[in-house]
């Protein structure tokens, strides 16, 4: 099956509607719920100093040239692009940095994003993603974005992510092995030191717990770490919206300091699908019954999707 032209959600309807072992008003339920997931939206806020690697950071995850066409300015916020992926929109802030008068601009620009509501006066912003250049010492900017404008303003701290770009040119390049594309010891023993500084740093200013990871863009480095990271941060109903905007580009999965990202990915969209589809079961519908069959319908799919997108790095 070719799970990147036909979507998640046809493949569903398919397999539930020929399924004898469920029952027609479960699947009537379930029909309910996938056209419910089917209209749903993740928005994801992505902000950082000047030089953190906002687009090269979002055409690694989901493709390679997401942040060079198809953006369409907000007039509301002036300056946060907006990138409309379908059930995935990207709202890109302006590095901060530059300026004293544009920092203001920008970061009133993200408070005023930060406390919009959608439609069900819920949080319009589901994530932030606060990218941090690692190959500078100086990241003041950084910090007071972090600890001044975004955590003041998010009522559910868990929805900050603090990501560290440029790891291979943290030691100013050195230490980085270009022929395994990793760091070497000595880097990566840096690199941890600077997660452990940035956790430190935000915690003892604000009293909340950010755990940081490193990351880079340009070498395709811990991009699967960095997608793990987002998908498990995202409300659980929502993950599985990422699977129709996983870049397809091979080399961008292949490198990382772990196999294990594969599996979690896997796993967090099949459970996110899986409460989708069964949404309100609790509520006195018969499908309780149904979700031995529709867990081993799920894993198929999802394993099938991520196996030829991300799959060839396990």
């Amino acid at each position: 099956m070719d799970f990147k032209k036909r979507s998640v959600w046809s493949e569903l309807e398919d397999l539930i509607r020929s399924n004898s072992d469920i029952s027609e008003l479960d699947k009537t339920l379930i029909f309910k719920n996938i056209m419910n997931m089917r209209n749903e939206k993740i928005n994801l806020l992505i902000t950082g100093a000047t030089g953190s690697g906002k687009s090269s950071t979002i055409n690694a995850l989901f493709g390679d040239d997401v942040a060079k066409v198809g953006n369409t300015p907000n007039p509301e916020t002036m300056s946060i692009e907006k990138f409309d992926l379908e059930n995935l929109i990207l709202w890109d802030s302006p590095g901060l940095g530059d300026s004293v008068d544009q920092d203001l601009r920008h970061t009133t620009n993200i408070v005023k994003k930060l406390n919009e509501l959608d439609k069900n006066g819920k949080p319009l912003i589901d994530l932030v993603l606060v990218l941090i250049d690692g190959s500078t010492r100086d990241m003041g900017t950084s910090y007071q974005l972090i600890n001044e404008v975004i955590i003041p303003n998010l009522k559910d701290k868990n929805r900050i992510l603090v990501a560290i770009n440029q790891c291979d040119i943290a030691m100013k390049g050195k230490h980085w092995n270009n022929i395994k594309n990793e760091p070497e010891n000595e880097l990566n023993n840096f690199l941890n030191e600077k997660v452990k500084s940035v956790f430190e740093r935000i915690y003892d200013s604000t009293k909340v717990q950010v755990n940081p990871i490193f990351y880079s863009a340009a070498k395709n480095y811990n991009i699967s770490k960095l997608l793990s990271f987002i998908i498990t941060a995202t409300p659980e109903e929502k993950r599985v919206l990422y699977s129709h905007n996983i870049n397809e580009n091979q080399n961008v999965w292949k490198n990382n300091d772990s196999k294990e990202y594969n599996d979690k990915i896997k796993k967090d969209l099949t459970s996110s699908v899986i409460k989708g589809l069964t949404a309100g079961s609790l509520a006195g519908a018969s499908i309780g019954s149904a979700i031995p069959v529709i867990g081993n319908l799920v894993g198929g799919i999802v394993g099938g999707l991520i196996g030829g997108i991300i799959g060839w790095f396990s």
